[in-house]
């Protein structure tokens, strides 16, 4: 296999490609502040936005992670980034072969009984082709592209950057802990191994369900930067939009296991909330679905999962003191009251949905965009006025997810009992329990226990 360090001749390159555009942008703001003219919020974030809009690779990726993250730059900042795309051009068929041959060797066409030369599906990072394996079977080639690991240095380089001028701007939120989980699940997004690990994981976690499915890797066929996986058909979530309601709600509901259920049993999530990362199998008659992505896979410790549990259990009873035994589990520091009471504005507004015993959707007159704007407004003017706060790394990741999670229901409309769901889901939660499961299932699956990736 073929090594593609992280080498500074590709880093510098990139910092000049990317950083010109950002540079420029930091420049301006700069150049504002020294003449006391604090410039335009919407004006600025256009202008990054366009600075951004021209380039391809980990910084789209980048972008599109920090606009779904709650409070990691202003709502204006969020809007324009929200709207870049991550799809890069796909790389035509000679790049293909010589990627290919670095990867499995020159003969690596005789592995495969077919191989489709235009790509299925191109992204940020790397790009799918479909193929058939010399049985028939057919197959999802995900192939990375090349130079990446340079790429996505250089490009958190240049979100430092980018939350910098958001730090000069306004000082409620320190991104320290934000760039720092970024930064390492963007870097393990690059390792196809691991994503292959996770697989295996998922498909442990949902073996027992028909409703939920994991493709199964092809470790004969795959490298650290070549994943090859089995291929599941499917149709896109949005084109269920107009399906009946039975139906909608029914692929709601797998969503919300295929999300919840991971967390509450083994403490792990699926972090992307990107709608490509999932399909719809067949008719939807049962709800099924195929979870297509493990590069964002984050594992928590037990108490963290019992935290997010006391939390819930806080709000639904009205509990400060539990509450902030759970922001403490969350990893949250210097708590105040006044800093729970700005805190719990967001708890109030994530748990809401799943503390009424009723069927209902789960935001009233909202798209899936707005979805958490306005509480995320509320907590963070409360913030401007309590000095800055931290947020813990665990915290960027679950509430991404928990957003997009959201997202979902409201792009298809439906109207559950989440209450019910959720109670059902996480079950008689016991902190021994997760452990147990969560050692076993990482262990079986050749990843480290949480311990080790903490230590």
């Amino acid at each position: 296999m073929a090594r593609e360090d992280n080498r500074l001749t590709g880093r510098v390159k990139r910092y000049a490609k990317v950083g010109a555009g950002i540079g420029g942008v930091a420049a301006k703001y700069a150049g504002n502040r020294l003449l006391g003219r604090e410039g335009d919020q919407s004006r600025q974030a256009a202008e990054l936005k366009a600075a951004l809009g021209g380039l391809k690779g980990p910084i789209m990726k980048v972008a599109q992670m920090v606009a779904t993250i709650p409070e990691a730059v202003p709502e204006e900042f969020a809007t324009e980034l929200a709207q870049l795309q991550a799809n890069a051009p796909p790389m035509g068929w000679a790049f293909v072969r010589r990627r290919m041959a670095a990867e499995l060797g020159p003969d690596w066409r005789s592995r495969f009984g077919s191989f489709e030369r235009e790509a299925a599906a191109a992204a940020s990072l790397g790009q799918v082709h479909r193929a058939e394996d010399t049985d028939g079977a057919p197959l999802a080639c995900k192939l990375q592209y090349p130079d990446m690991q340079s790429a996505v240095e250089a490009d958190l380089q240049q979100l430092k950057v980018v939350f910098s001028i958001y730090r000069r701007m306004d000082s409620a939120i320190d991104p320290t802990k934000i760039l720092e989980e970024i930064g390492e699940r963007l870097r393990e997004e690059l390792d196809y191994d691991l994503e292959a690990r996770h697989m295996a994981l998922y498909r442990q976690i949902f073996a027992g369900t028909d409703r939920i499915v994991v493709p199964e890797a092809r470790e004969d066929l795959s490298t650290q930067r070549l994943l090859t996986m089995s291929w599941l058909e499917g149709k896109p979530l949005l084109s269920f939009k107009d399906a009946p309601e039975a139906v909608r709600n029914q692929i709601a509901e797998t969503m919300f296991e295929a999300w919840w259920f991971p967390f509450g049993r083994y403490g792990v999530i699926h972090g992307d909330p990107h709608l490509g990362n999932y399909t719809v199998r067949g008719d939807a008659g049962d709800g099924g679905i195929n979870l297509l992505d493990f590069g964002c896979i984050r594992k928590f410790p037990p108490e963290f999962v019992e935290g997010v549990l006391d939390l819930y259990h806080a709000i639904q009873r009205d509990d400060r003191d539990l509450a902030v035994s759970a922001y403490e589990k969350w990893g949250f520091q210097g708590l105040t009251n006044d800093l729970i009471d700005a805190l719990n504005i967001w708890a109030e507004f994530i748990y809401g949905p799943l503390l009424k015993d009723k069927v209902q959707r789960i935001a009233e007159g909202v798209s899936p965009g707005e979805y958490g704007r306005e509480s995320a407004f509320k907590v963070h003017k409360r913030l401007k006025e309590l000095g800055t706060v931290t947020p813990p790394r665990e915290f960027v990741f679950m509430d991404r997810a928990a957003i997009g999670l959201g997202g979902v229901f409201i792009h298809l409309d439906a109207r559950l009992n989440f209450y019910r769901l959720f109670n059902e889901t996480i079950g008689e939660f016991s902190r021994q329990k997760v452990a147990s499961d969560q050692d076993r299932a990482l262990g079986d699956s050749g990843l480290p226990p949480v311990g080790a990736l903490a230590a």
